[in-house]
């Protein structure tokens, strides 16, 4: 038994904790989509689910089941739909699946929502279901909600850190040197770094074509290189990002 995890909690477990109106739920969204090679494809549900469990150890926090479906993969940020294994939603059903939840939870007591995102392509179906749950709780409803991408919350010292020789941005960063120092050291067994692509970064247009292009794409799915990832890289960048969203949660739900 898990006592920060929301499905290991009885009824009765879960009901004590809501008596601290103070109590933050974390909902995890990530995707199933190819991440190169080495990596598996949940990796965005399982890193921010990760990333969420840390973060609620910090605060005392409750994490909801993740939501394990994504938006369709965009070939700019995730390689694209057209990979073996790539599982995804419609934006209005990720967005009525997100209100769902959220208006649950305001049903069972909970006030602080924190909405935590893996997955690039989700940002704005997640904003819509936020908006759509706070329509249906109404106006007299408690109920605030936060809504984040754990990447966002690393530094330029760190980020300068990790990529001594130069950071290709997080879109390029699909399956590369972040994602995979994170999954070496919250789950080494399944990183096959003998599988790592050597191919070089991609180098996309400014502009996005319908249907989607899918030779602009490395055919390995990894946007960048990978190499240089490391257990201990991922520590550091976990840390960080851990320790600076549970102090905007702090701040955004209790310090008010």
């Amino acid at each position: 038994m898990d006592s920060l995890r929301m499905d290991h909690l009885s009824w009765v477990a879960y009901e004590k904790r809501l008596k601290d109106p103070n109590v933050i739920v974390l909902l995890p969204v990530g995707a199933l989509e190819q991440h190169g090679p080495h990596l598996p494809l949940g990796t965005d549900a399982l890193l921010a689910t990760a990333v969420a469990h840390s973060v609620a150890g910090q605060i005392g926090g409750i994490v909801a089941p993740p939501i394990n479906y994504g938006y369709k993969s965009q070939p700019k940020c995730g390689g694209g739909q057209h990979f073996p294994g790539t599982t995804s939603l419609d934006g209005g059903t990720l967005a009525g699946l997100t209100c769902d939840i959220i208006a649950e939870l305001a049903r069972h007591g909970v006030r602080n929502v924190a909405v935590v995102s893996g997955h690039y392509e989700n940002q704005w179906f997640l904003t819509e279901g936020i908006d759509l749950a706070r329509r249906r709780v109404g106006p007299a409803s408690p109920l605030r909600v936060m809504r984040l991408e754990y990447w966002d919350f690393l530094t330029e010292a760190t980020l300068a850190q990790i990529f001594p020789e130069g950071f290709p941005g997080f879109a390029l960063e699909h399956a590369a040197v972040i994602e995979t120092s994170m999954m070496l050291h919250y789950f080494p067994d399944l990183v096959h770094l003998d599988l790592l692509p050597q191919e070089p970064p991609a180098d996309f247009p400014p502009y996005d074509m319908y249907p989607p292009c899918t030779h602009w794409v490395p055919s390995s799915g990894a946007l960048s290189s990978a190499k240089g990832a490391s257990a201990e890289k991922g520590l550091r960048m976990i840390d960080e990002v851990g320790t600076r969203i549970a102090a905007a949660l702090r701040k955004e739900f209790l310090d008010g």
